[in-house]
């Protein structure tokens, strides 16, 4: 249950599926996007990849030496443009891969071009999506939800998405959804469409237990995508967002030219697998000592005298470059990250968020909230984010003052297209859009563990929050999922605890939630979790689907102009 590694090995069966010599890659947009993410540009190099062409580019030159590798999503677009790509071959011999399903009657319109009989093979390989980490994926979609219902072109991209994960890891699996989700009900039933109508490519070795598919709504717990961040992956998507592993830091102050947009990949990075669910005060001293043992070496390679010297110093270069570019890299995001902690007042800032989220006090927590509206250094957007938190957690209370709230953001000069974004999160993940008891109120255990949790302390006044979907993986696990809350898809039951479980969120995933997906796999012997989502959520780009989702999409939130920095 690895994605990086499913999508990994059907790269490399492609290259090596076309023999030697010089190759091209041939991609749409979409799937370069989903080779970038498990292959660096010098691997495959190394492979004999030595072009990489989009198959939209005009012009492209013809090299008749060159064997083509194409790989490419079987939409109408890309059948029509390689169809034209065959009628006139730029290339020696073509080896087609699409990313998912095609329909023979497509296949039929690719033979009826291949008039120079250029096409050695035509073959599926199910590598259609984004694997992000090895147990996350996402789909990379904006705005799947429209007018709180599926958007159809999305919910068919999603059906392939997810179907493709699931044939990429050879699971044919058990399928369960959130009953309050409409949403989660059509794609469960679509899945299981694809699964009937495809049952040949499904015929995987059973196992002793079948795979869990757990499809959920991100209306069911807005709360996590809310909140600030302090895990280094979680906190550099937050505040400085991750695009295909891809960060932009051009807007900092004096920075260098090949630092102005940087890679982060746990798969060639080192220090990175090593830090991203740490928290930011482990960075730190971590960071320090990476910086110590670079000096080190550094020191070391400056005693160049003899030419035995010379020849450990050019053998060490590579590695030493490598080195000096992953600490340039990390001292600079780690420092950037550290000026808008201070800048913003960003400890304040989440210590409330998380005592919105956990347990406050209602009244101690309103002038909290008061005070930090009243101090200049906080961002509008997370004044906006702590009225938003706040009229979730106390949408029942008697004493509420969520309009006092949205009249002191009005003070502040916070526009009324984002006031509006309260009565929003309400409409998208109030009491009335939820199925679950997301604070904890009404389930007499969860209140037992709050009172407790109070009680002994937090370990971290920051990390004191649980995504929802904990429990809901802890109940998964132990058996105790409701059945009436998230029933099965057609007959049949899971009689022993589950070992292989693929969690689908519509409306994105967090980081957060990769954080818990990531510590059930290391502290559970034997369970195997997969988290995917339509994407992969930060604050803003939350914001951004929920104003898609209850249809304002003219919000400046969903245009990216939220708020001043």
């Amino acid at each position: 249950m690895n994605v990086i590694l499913a999508v990994k090995q059907y790269v490399s069966k492609m290259i090596e599926g076309c023999g030697g010599g010089m190759k091209v890659l041939l991609m749409d947009r979409e799937t370069t996007s989903i080779v970038s993410m498990v292959y660096a540009q010098s691997e495959i190099l190394q492979k004999e990849v030595y072009l990489f062409e989009r198959i939209d580019t005009a012009g492209r030159e013809t090299m008749k030496h060159l064997n083509c590798i194409v790989f490419l999503r079987p939409t109408k677009e890309n059948v029509d443009l390689l169809a034209q790509e065959l009628r006139m071959p730029k290339y020696g011999l073509y080896f087609i891969y699409f990313s998912n399903v095609i329909s023979k009657q497509d296949v039929k319109v690719l033979a009826e071009a291949d008039d120079q009989e250029v096409v050695r093979e035509v073959q599926e390989f199910y590598g259609d999506y984004i694997a992000v980490n090895p147990h996350l994926f996402s789909l990379n979609l904006v705005g799947c939800c429209q007018n709180l219902t599926w958007f159809p072109p999305l919910l068919s991209r999603t059906i392939q998405g997810l179907s493709s994960v699931l044939l990429s890891l050879k699971k044919c699996p058990m399928i369960r959804f959130q009953n309050s989700s409409e949403m989660a009900r059509r794609l469960a039933d679509s899945i299981r469409q694809v699964i009937n109508k495809e049952a040949a490519l499904f015929e995987f070795r059973k196992t002793d237990v079948p795979p869990v598919l757990l499809i959920l709504d991100r209306r069911d717990d807005a709360v996590t995508p809310l909140l600030n961040q302090w895990t280094y992956q979680a906190m550099v998507h937050e505040l400085l967002t991750i695009n295909n592993n891809r960060i932009n830091l051009s807007t900092v102050l004096g920075i260098s030219k090949d630092l102005q947009e940087v890679v982060l990949s746990a798969e060639h990075d080192e220090f990175y697998a090593n830090n991203m669910y740490l928290n930011f005060g482990e960075i730190g001293s971590n960071i320090k000592e990476l910086m110590e043992e670079f000096q080190k070496k550094s020191k070391s390679q400056a005693k160049v005298e003899s030419i035995a010297d010379m020849k450990a110093f050019v053998e060490n270069y590579p590695q030493f470059k490598k080195m000096s570019g992953t600490v340039s890299k990390h001292v600079t995001i780690v420092g950037e990250l550290s000026r808008l902690v201070g800048a913003h007042s960003l400890l304040e800032v989440s210590e409330a968020e998380q005592e919105i989220a956990c347990q406050g006090d209602h009244s101690t927590l309103l002038q909290r909230i008061r005070a930090l509206l009243a101090n200049d250094k906080v961002r509008h957007i997370d004044l906006l984010r702590l009225v938003m938190l706040y009229a979730l957690r106390y949408e029942s209370h008697s004493n509420n003052d969520v309009s006092g709230l949205v009249d002191a953001l009005k003070q502040k000069g916070i526009s009324v297209e984002n006031r509006t974004m309260v009565q929003a999160i309400l409409d998208y993940g109030g009491k009335k859009g939820r199925g679950s008891d997301l604070f904890g109120n009404q389930d007499a255990v969860a209140i037992t563990k709050r009172l407790l949790k109070g009680l002994k302390g937090v370990e971290n006044v920051y990390t004191q929050h649980k995504p929802l979907i904990h429990t809901l993986l802890d109940q998964l696990i132990k058996g105790k999922l409701k059945e009436a809350s998230y029933p099965y898809l057609g007959t049949g039951q899971l009689k022993d605890r589950p070992q292989d479980i693929i969690v689908f969120i519509i409306g994105g995933c967090t980081y957060e939630e990769a954080l818990v997906v990531h510590n059930f796999n290391r502290t559970m012997p034997g369970v195997r979790i997969v988290l995917g989502g339509t994407n992969i959520l930060n604050s803003k780009s939350f914001l951004q689907e929920v104003s898609m989702a209850i249809g304002n999409p003219s919000n400046p939130v969903q245009a990216g102009r939220t708020v001043r920095p």
